[in-house]
């Protein structure tokens, strides 16, 4: 019963729609408020588009942050230190800690 109500308003929606007679569009003075609010709305999607991914610095190399080294002999004699590296993860660059022992 809900499948068929949907239908028919669809349809009838599509068929006042296709009937009813528009407006001519006319470009006077709404130009400027139109562009503005195109650039505005491209700069907001655009910004919100960039900030999915928190961890992408852009082309190029970059050096590994500050790590913490231990000296030789702490917690069992292994040198291992942790250190930042940048990763690929098929969508964008994201920056993990591991843990590097020599």
């Amino acid at each position: 019963m809900k499948k068929t109500l949907l239908a028919l308003c669809a349809t009838a929606t599509l068929a006042v729609s296709a009937v009813a007679m528009p407006a001519p569009a006319h470009a006077q003075r709404g130009v400027a408020a139109g562009v503005a609010a195109g650039l505005i709305g491209g700069a907001l999607i655009g910004g919100a588009i960039a900030s999915q991914n928190g961890y992408y610095y852009g082309p190029g190399y970059y050096a590994p942050g500050p790590a913490y080294v231990t000296g030789p002999g702490y917690y069992g004699g292994a040198d291992c230190y942790w250190q930042r590296q940048r990763f690929w993860d098929g969508y964008g660059w994201r920056v993990r800690n591991v843990r590097v022992c020599d």
